[in-house]
C-alpha cells in the first residue's frame, strides 16, 4: 500500500494541486489589484504628456506576470546551489552599465533599448537576496559571530558600492532594508545594532561630503527647510503636497487632478504617482491602496514564518523588507515626511525594470511557500 504520508508531486519538487490549494494566492491577488490600480493611475498621470505611458506599462505587468510565473517553476533550494553564480551576473551587469550604460536623470544606471531601458540594479536586489540568504543559512547558530555579519555586509556592500557609482542613491538605498532584516532574522547581538547605527552615522557624513552631488544636498535641504527654495528643489515637494491636500476625503474623480492634468506636478507618473492617486481619490482610495500593501506583507511574513527551511525564511524575509521599506518610504516622501529619492511605489509607478523585478519577487516568494513540504 502507498505511504499516504508522503508528500505527492507530479514532478520532483512540484506539490501537487491539494498543495497548491494551500498556497497565500492573497499575495498574488494583492500585487494584480496594485498594478491594475498602478496602470489607471500611470494612464491618468501621463494622458497629457507628449507621450502615453499605459501601453507600455501594460506590457510590462503583462510580462511582468509571466516571469512571477517562471520564478514560480523554479525551486529556490535548486537556485541557492548556483546562488554566488548568480550573484556574480548580478555583479557584472553593475559593472557593465557603469562602462556602457546610458545617463537618465542624473544616474548612469540603465541599458538603452531603442526607446526603452533596463535598470539592472532592480535585477541585482534579487540576486543579492538570494546569496545573502544562502550565506546567512549556512551559519546555523542563534547568534551571528563579527565575522560572518561582516561577510554579509560585505555580500551588499558590492552591490551597493556599484549602484552608489552610477550615482543612483536612492536605488542604493533600498538595500540596506533587506540587509537589515535578515540579519535580524538570522540573529544579531544588540552591541551590534548600536554599533552598527553609531557606523550608519559615520557613512552618512562620509556620504554628505564625499558621495552626495548638489542637487542631492538640494533635496535633503529643502526637505530640512520646505520654504527654501519654493521654485527650486522644493517645488515639486510643494506641489505634491497640494496635490494631496486637495483630493480631501473623496477626491476630486478619475483624471480631474489639476495638479497632474494640468501638468504642475513633476514625475506624476513614477516617483510621485501615489499624489496623483491622493488626489484623485483623496483618503478614502488612499486607504484602500494602503491596505492591499498592508495585506501582501502580512501574507508575505505568514510565508515567511511557515517556511520549512532557512534559506526560505532569509529569502522572503528580505525581499519583503526591501518591498515595505519601498511603499513606507515613497509615500512618506510625497507628503514630505522624508527627503526625496528616486524611489518609485512597487506595482503603481510606472518602470520596466522595478515592475518585472516586483512581478518576480512575487515569484519567489509564493515559490518558498509552495515548496514548504518538500524542502524540509
Amino acid at each position: 500500500m502507498r505511504d499516504t504520508s508522503a508528500p505527492l508531486t507530479l514532478v520532483e519538487g512540484h506539490p501537487l494541486l491539494r498543495q497548491l490549494a494551500e498556497v497565500r494566492w492573497a499575495l498574488l491577488l494583492c500585487a494584480v489589484a496594485l498594478a491594475a490600480v498602478g496602470l489607471a493611475t500611470v494612464q491618468s498621470a501621463s494622458s497629457e504628456l507628449a507621450l502615453d505611458y499605459f501601453p507600455r506599462q501594460l506590457v510590462w505587468v503583462v510580462t511582468g506576470i509571466g516571469l512571477l510565473f517562471l520564478a514560480l517553476l523554479f525551486d529556490y533550494q535548486k537556485l541557492s546551489k548556483f546562488a554566488a553564480l548568480i550573484y556574480l551576473l548580478g555583479l557584472l551587469s553593475l559593472v557593465a552599465v557603469l562602462l556602457f550604460g546610458s545617463v537618465r536623470g542624473g544616474a548612469k544606471s540603465w541599458f538603452g533599448i531603442g526607446s526603452f531601458g533596463v535598470q539592472p540594479s532592480e535585477f541585482a536586489k534579487l540576486t543579492t537576496a538570494l546569496f545573502l540568504a544562502r550565506y546567512l543559512a549556512s551559519t546555523n547558530r542563534r547568534y551571528l559571530q563579527l565575522r560572518e555579519i561582516v561577510i554579509a555586509c560585505g555580500i551588499v556592500g558590492l552591490p551597493v558600492g556599484l549602484v552608489v557609482l552610477q550615482r543612483d542613491l536612492g536605488s542604493a538605498l533600498m538595500y540596506m532594508p533587506m540587509l537589515a532584516g535578515m540579519l535580524f532574522v538570522a540573529g544579531v547581538r544588540w552591541q551590534f545594532v548600536v554599533a552598527a547605527l553609531l557606523l550608519a552615522l559615520v557613512v552618512g557624513a562620509g556620504l554628505w561630503n564625499f558621495a552626495m552631488y548638489d542637487y542631492q544636498k538640494a533635496r535633503v535641504m529643502t526637505f530640512l527647510d520646505p520654504g527654501s527654495e519654493p521654485l527650486g528643489a522644493g517645488y515639486q515637494l510643494r506641489q505634491s503636497k497640494i496635490a494631496v491636500g486637495s483630493g480631501q476625503v473623496s477626491g476630486r474623480g478619475y483624471m480631474q487632478g489639476t495638479q497632474s492634468q494640468l501638468r504642475f506636478l513633476p514625475a506624476r507618473h513614477t516617483d510621485f504617482v501615489f499624489a496623483v492617486l491622493a488626489e484623485e481619490w483623496g483618503f478614502l482610495g488612499v486607504i484602500v491602496v494602503l491596505m492591499l500593501y498592508l495585506t501582501y506583507i502580512f501574507n508575505g511574513a505568514l510565508i515567511a514564518a511557515r517556511a520549512r527551511d532557512r534559506t526560505g525564511i532569509l529569502l522572503v524575509v528580505g525581499l519583503l523588507a526591501g518591498f515595505a521599506f519601498h511603499v513606507a518610504y515613497n509615500t512618506a516622501m510625497v507628503v514630505g515626511l522624508l527627503p526625496i529619492t528616486g524611489i518609485p511605489l512597487p506595482f503603481l509607478s510606472y518602470g520596466g525594470s522595478f515592475t518585472l523585478a516586483n512581478f518576480m519577487t512575487v515569484g519567489l516568494i509564493l515559490g518558498v511557500d509552495l515548496r514548504r513540504y518538500v524542502n524540509r
